[in-house]
């Protein structure tokens, strides 16, 4: 006879493993002093924001390698010549599951979090949802 095995399902929700605050800049904001907001803050994203203080974009790691090979590093660039704009965002409620999903599609390591008016909340990244894993393999884990 087989043993059965019931599907635990673990209602894990973006807003329970997001990183928070959110750290944004102006999308005047020098391409410089964005990384340096970057490197301040240990983080490879840095989110774009309006003077409402509405997400407009997204400065990653992989946009700053693009504006030094470019020559952008240097001249005093606003952020929103370089940023990627309208980023793909979630809701804190939504499960992790689905931020996962949305982050494979769109072949990104970086999703903001936001407000229904499209200020940001947080970030979820590929490594917080790595670092909930763990823990919960840990937990699950028979000693």
């Amino acid at each position: 006879m087989p043993l059965l095995r019931r599907r635990r399902r673990l209602p894990l929700r973006v807003e329970d493993v997001m990183s928070t605050p959110p750290i944004t800049v102006d999308k005047e904001t020098p391409i410089e002093q964005a990384a340096k907001v970057m490197d301040d803050n240990n983080i490879s994203s840095v989110m774009v924001v309006d003077k409402d203080g509405k997400l407009v974009g997204i400065f990653t790691d992989r946009d700053l390698r693009f504006a030094v090979a470019e020559g952008k590093v240097g001249k005093g660039l606003p952020i929103h010549m370089l940023m990627t704009e309208n980023p793909i965002t979630i809701s804190p409620s939504d499960l992790v599951i689905d931020a996962m999903k949305k982050m494979r599609d769109a072949d990104i390591k970086h999703l903001p979090v936001v407000d229904e008016e499209g200020k940001p909340l947080g970030m979820i990244t590929m490594r917080d949802i790595i670092d909930a894993a763990w823990l919960l393999l840990e937990v699950l884990a028979p000693s």
